[in-house]
């Protein structure tokens, strides 16, 4: 995956910084770099969707009122 970014004429250091950081996260690119850091076994994966999904249907159902 590539990604560009333009450094404009007299910008700070910081605030060009920033602006990259803000396009890896954007991008998800740190994420799928944390995501393969380490194998995971194909029913780990499987696993964790299975609970991501869980957690999702349990979060979206109506909670009782008391």
């Amino acid at each position: 995956m590539w990604l560009r970014m333009r450094l404009y004429p007299r910008e700070h250091i910081g605030a060009a910084l920033r602006r990259f950081k803000k396009l890896l996260e954007r991008s998800g690119w740190k994420g799928e770099l944390r995501a393969h850091e380490y194998y995971e076994k194909p029913c780990e994966a499987r696993r964790r969707q299975e609970a991501r999904r869980q957690r999702a249907i349990h979060k979206a159902a109506p909670q009782p009122r008391t």
